[in-house]
């Protein structure tokens, strides 16, 4: 079971809209609980969030994962005050249809639906093609656009209004997994760490970076401000055990059966060969995966900032990602912050990872 003042926070994290670009309320819900087990915590221009344990150690070891989430945004309103929208980040049109949405304004939250034309009203029309996001209108319940334009402005951002519940057992559903997991992951981490400061030789620098969905650009600047030694990345990952989902093209990724060690690409040899080691030494169950050219995650842009960041992808196994019912394991996920945190501690004064040339 999880200890519930992490569940309670995962759960307002998680419930709390962070969309691409407007992170602040759930960047202030993050830094609220870390303050509690860190020297430091800070915050960047753009609001990547830092909080900083046993400050001047090395090697300087960064935690990083994002905190937004994709979302959608007010694009354009019609005469009679339907809203059309722009997405921000992977949303999938198809599956935004009949739901709930939150419009967050300057003066508060606007709920509204996404429009959806009854069957009934459509079936002379053959076959029915996948919307494309232009085609999305939001009813937010008024009939003009005047009064919609007193509730809402161009650029307001939208999120689902679907939040965090326990589906059975361990098993959890929300909208905003990705990343919240991760960003939850090295807070625990943190957590973890605190009351072993003293064995601690690293400085580990928790972060909470911004704007992931949208093209990884948080990560890239606050991997180049603090100039870490390693970084180990938090993200989620695809989930490949239901139906029609082939594990020959995309790997085989359970639920329950553990967190997943990326190998290939940006994945630093010398780390992920640490990371297996820690593991085992800590009866943490892994999965693995393999990537071609690159993993889609921020370890993208970490890896190869300021002349190359050792760095390695940990990653939680996701059943329908990018849609409102993703769907996790709590077990799987507490697995994360205990190897991250048994990975700082095997951390020697100094300690540098380097690819051996024979």
């Amino acid at each position: 079971m999880m200890r519930k003042e992490s569940l309670d926070f995962l759960q307002t994290l998680v419930n709390t809209p962070s969309p691409s670009g407007q992170e602040r309320r759930g960047q202030r819900v993050w830094l609220n609980y870390v303050q509690a087990y860190a020297e430091e915590t800070f915050s960047d221009a753009y609001g990547n969030c830092v909080a900083v344990l046993n400050k001047g150690g090395s090697p300087r070891l960064m935690l990083a994962a994002h905190a937004d989430e994709i979302a959608m945004s007010v694009n354009y309103i019609d005469d009679q005050g339907f809203i059309y929208v722009r997405k921000v980040g992977g949303v999938d049109a198809a599956i935004t249809r009949a739901q709930r949405v939150v419009i967050h304004t300057r003066q508060g939250p606007v709920k509204g639906v996404v429009g959806n034309v009854a069957p009934h009203l459509t079936k002379n029309d053959g076959e029915r093609k996948l919307p494309k996001i232009e085609d999305l209108f939001i009813d937010i319940g008024v009939r003009k656009r005047k009064e919609a334009e007193a509730l809402v402005r161009i650029g307001d951002p939208i999120t689902l209004a679907d939040e965090f519940e326990i589906l059975r057992g361990d098993i959890a559903v929300a909208r905003a997994f990705d990343n919240r997991i991760g960003t939850w992951a090295v807070a625990e981490t943190l957590r973890l760490l605190a009351p072993e400061k003293k064995r601690l030789k690293a400085e580990v620098c928790a972060v909470s970076n911004i704007m992931e969905e949208v093209g990884l650009f948080g990560a890239r600047q606050i991997a180049y401000s603090l100039k870490p030694d390693a970084a180990l990345v938090v993200d989620v990952t695809h989930a490949t055990d239901y139906p029609t989902v082939s594990k020959q093209q995309h790997g085989d990724i359970k639920l329950g059966a553990g967190p997943a060690l990326t190998h290939g690409c940006c994945n630093h040899a010398a780390m992920v060969e640490r990371l297996e080691e820690v593991a085992k030494k800590h009866k943490i169950p892994l999965q693995h995966e393999a990537i071609s050219a690159t993993s889609g995650t921020d370890t993208d842009v970490i890896f190869w900032t300021r002349g190359g960041i050792p760095s390695a992808l940990i990653s939680l196994p996701n059943r329908y990602m990018h849609s409102p019912v993703e769907v996790v394991s709590l077990k799987d996920l507490q697995y994360i912050p205990q190897l991250m945190a048994a990975f700082a501690l095997s951390l020697k004064a100094g300690e540098q990872f380097k690819i051996k040339i024979n």
